[in-house]
């Protein structure tokens, strides 16, 4: 299935033709991976540098936890104000060292306004535009690209894939209307969020169904709370566990991985891809 491509900053992002990889930059104290790196921008800006030499194709930073409650005691809500202090001293610090584009992460429209104007060329939203109404609009004025990602209070369905995939079809149908191009919408079924173990194990067990969406498909699953109920390991011990996951959403079908160990992560990647696309020794 042809999902065609999409320019992101200078780059172009050609569906199909490999996996792309995702680096996580959490400008936060309270990263559920414990990988925060607070608002120290040298620290930020140094990862990220690490993270392209290593071979990643886009940086995601992000200002606000968004680790479930129950989760230990759960994210603590942070303020636009408090969110922009965070990410955009990094994101302005990276756009003039860095040769592959930065997603912001962010559900505030104003913190995505300030993002994209400080270099940022993707939102990537885990409320899929829903959760501030002026989402769509900054997406709009500013035409960049969006990840919409697939998420809800609560873990009940009536059936879980094709729910989640509805819920997909909706947000990117919702995107349409308020006027973003199709081939600028890249979508998340969203691991670990509104979802059960269980449910995230189905969904990725189940990726293929996805395609239905003729979109590419971001899966973030590094780290990840049902890695750790399966192998029952903390969240620092769950490269090998995040790898499998990686390795199989590619054969799944995923376009991007977003991932915390892009180092290892990029050669899984690679790896998988020379097994699913094809590999040549010239």
């Amino acid at each position: 299935m042809d999902k065609g491509e999409t320019v992101i900053g200078n780059s172009r992002f050609e569906w199909g033709s490999r996996t792309y990889v995702m680096g996580i930059v959490n400008t936060t104290p309270d990263s559920f991976s414990g990988d925060g790196v607070g608002t120290d921008v040298e620290a930020a800006v140094a990862q990220a540098l690490q993270f392209e030499a290593w071979g990643v194709d886009i940086v995601d930073i992000g200002g606000e936890s968004t680790r479930p409650p129950g989760f230990y005691s759960g994210a603590e809500p942070v303020s636009v104000d408090e969110e922009s202090t965070r990410v955009i001293p990094v994101i302005t610090a990276l756009a003039s060292a860095l040769r592959i584009p930065i997603s912001v992460d962010t559900s505030k429209a104003e913190v995505a306004r300030q993002g994209v104007a400080a270099g940022a060329s993707m939102i990537n939203d885990v409320w899929g535009l829903r959760r501030d109404p002026e989402m769509a609009v900054v997406a709009v004025e500013t035409g960049v690209p969006v990840v919409l990602m697939h998420n809800q209070d609560g873990t009940e369905y009536d059936d879980l894939v094709p729910d989640v995939i509805g819920g997909l079809r909706g947000l990117m149908e919702s995107a349409l209307d308020a006027g973003i191009p199709e081939e600028k919408i890249v979508l998340d079924p969203g691991i670990g969020f509104g979802k059960t173990a269980e449910h995230s194990l189905e969904v990725l067990r189940r990726l293929k169904e996805f395609e239905s969406l003729s979109r590419p498909i971001l899966i973030g699953t590094s780290r990840k709370s049902s890695i750790g109920k399966v192998l029952d390991l903390p969240v620092d011990d769950r490269i090998e566990g995040t790898a499998a996951t990686v390795a199989l959403s590619i054969a799944g079908g995923a376009d991007i991985v977003r991932v915390h160990d892009v180092r290892e992560m990029v050669r899984v990647v690679r790896m998988s891809d020379a097994i699913v696309r094809g590999w040549s020794e010239q």
